[in-house]
């Protein structure tokens, strides 16, 4: 058996939050800064407001069955994990003291801590645990992403009542780092079984905070859980949180998110824009955070399943067209850098051998259409056979993360090419059905996670989309590959994988990856002790108010 030591000593204590302020890579290079603005005696209490970037979507707070990014967010507040993952990807004790892997990976032993209970007091234990994890499982619940973190996941053995097993069919490597993120977060299955349909908008954990009113479509109160004494192993402190209230209040419009933190109306804002980064620096009166959001970066997929982009020349000449550097630095002015891979630099197991393997090429890319029968006709487009060069975008996130205004210099630049780019917004169910059904050229999107098994629920066949995965790939040796990944128990030989993996979605344009996401947070100077969990969101655990 492999066994993991708890950290209980307290230099192990002091360097889990040393790593945390500091970063550490897995060799490759430095990790994203996650630090915490502190400094001075903390005054416990008050009431923080945040306005967040977005809006909990059909106020979901339901852990294994929200999957957008600001849901993800806000849930980091009200649920705990067995384990918290570090920036050097070292993994730590939460809700779980020491967990054992047996040699062939296939099972993980955790003990649990004995003093923690859910927001309704209700006890959790490995009943608890095993709860959550068939709950994922069980088709009737629709697990979002959560269904994707718990892999070939088979079954939970309760052992005793704080130790307990789970079983996966499969040696299953990503398990600890995914048992790490909010969506394998534990819900009070006392809860879950009171509120039944409704228990997204009655949520309930074991975390630092708990719901103490939700106002549909527009912001969500917490207040302080008064019995939490058992924060994550890289916890500034331990007892309750120093804050009395975190209210989150949903801001999707830019302008406003700034305007209501700079006006002081909220404390905290989070995915500053670029034009408002620069200025917020040099303002004394505020701080801002940014850290690399650990993903699968925003990419174009080209249905590789609807002609003519099943064919690599043509969407070679399509990446071709694109001039991404410039388009980034135009709509991100700096703060953003163009993403060469399908995970982002500070991911385990990214590769940099494919960074400027390509660049802009106009010529080649009407060079290359010419060649595949498209002509340019009078308007400047292409048609072959009397149909237009046209490639439908569907869309359903708006301007997330200023993603319309740089689709907008895509449709330029592709035109310079011959090529129609025509954006189509959605409802999100429409979009989900058509996209489902494959029935559009392209679609664009990100996936937050802390493991590169990600790409596996993005381009596998094998993964839990199956043919409709996001990519629509249906290539063997890219199946295998993410097998592999995802079997193999030793890191370095899991590194050599992905990096393969990697290459090859590059090389055959089963993606275009656009920017890496710098995720921002500004706080008010009077705010400390803000972090970031594993990929990167906020932690208000620590937080507190100078007063």
């Amino acid at each position: 058996m492999k066994k993991r030591k708890p950290w209980v000593h307290l230099t192990g204590f002091m360097l889990a939050a040393s790593l945390l302020l500091t970063g550490c890579g897995d060799g490759d290079s430095n990790s994203p800064a996650a630090g915490a603005v502190g400094g001075g005696t903390v005054t416990p209490g008050g009431e923080l407001v945040w306005a967040l970037a977005g809006t909990v979507t059909n106020d979901s707070l339901d852990a294994h069955k929200a999957g957008f990014a600001p849901t993800t967010r806000v849930m980091r507040s009200i649920y705990d994990s067995l384990v918290v993952e570090l920036p050097d990807h070292s993994i730590q004790p939460w809700l779980a003291t020491s967990w054992e892997v047996s040699a062939d990976g296939k099972v993980y032993t955790f003990q649990l801590r004995k003093d923690v209970k859910f927001h309704d007091g209700t006890p959790f234990n490995a009943e608890a645990v095993k709860f959550n994890f068939d709950r994922i499982k069980d088709p009737a619940t629709k697990a979002s992403i959560s269904f994707n973190e718990i892999g070939p996941y088979l079954k939970t053995e309760v052992v005793d009542e704080f130790t307990v097993k789970i079983h996966f069919e499969k040696p299953f490597a990503p398990f600890l780092s995914n048992a790490a993120k909010v969506d394998l977060g534990m819900v009070s299955p006392e809860a879950v079984k009171k509120y039944g349909d409704s228990f997204p908008q009655n949520p309930v954990g074991t975390g630092p905070f708990k719901l103490k009113k939700l106002t549909p479509s527009t912001q969500v109160e917490f207040e302080k859980n008064p019995d939490y004494n058992w924060g994550p192993a890289n916890a500034k402190h331990q007892g309750p949180a120093y804050l009395d209230k975190l209210t989150v209040k949903y801001v999707e419009e830019e302008a406003t998110r700034v305007s209501v933190l700079q006006s002081k109306q909220v404390h905290v804002a989070d995915i500053i824009p670029p034009q408002n980064l620069v200025a917020l620096k040099a303002d004394k009166s505020f701080n801002v955070q940014e850290t690399e959001l650990l993903q699968v970066n925003y990419s174009l997929y080209l249905n590789q399943q609807r002609a003519p982009w099943n064919d690599l020349k043509a969407r070679q000449a399509v990446r071709s067209a694109l001039d991404l550097d410039a388009a980034i630095k135009t709509i991100y002015l700096g703060t953003s850098q163009q993403g060469w891979s399908p995970l982002t630099p500070h991911q385990f197991a990214y590769s940099s051998s494919r960074e400027n393997a390509y660049k802009p090429d106009l010529a080649g890319a009407n060079k290359t259409l010419d060649e595949l029968g498209w002509a340019k006709g009078a308007d400047g487009y292409r048609s072959k056979d009397g149909k237009r060069l046209t490639i439908e975008f569907i869309d359903t996130q708006g301007n997330r993360e200023k993603r319309l205004d740089l689709n907008s210099i895509f449709t330029q630049q592709l035109k310079q090419a011959g090529i129609e780019l025509k954006l189509v917004s959605l409802p999100a169910g429409t979009y989900s059905e058509r996209r489902t059904k494959g029935d559009y050229d392209l679609v664009a999107a990100s996936q937050f996670s802390g493991d590169p098994d990600v790409l596996r629920q993005l381009f596998s066949t094998k993964g839990p989309s199956k043919q409709n995965n996001i990519a629509r790939a249906n290539d063997p040796k890219l199946d295998e590959l993410l097998e592999q990944g995802y079997l193999e128990q030793d890191p370095e030989k899991r590194k050599a994988v992905y990096r393969e993996a990697q290459e090859y979605i590059i090389d055959n344009v089963y993606s275009i990856p656009t920017y890496v996401f710098q995720y921002s947070v500004a706080s008010g100077k009077e705010v400390k002790g803000i972090t970031f969990d594993h990929p990167a969101w906020p932690v208000f655990y620590d937080a507190w108010i100078q007063q």
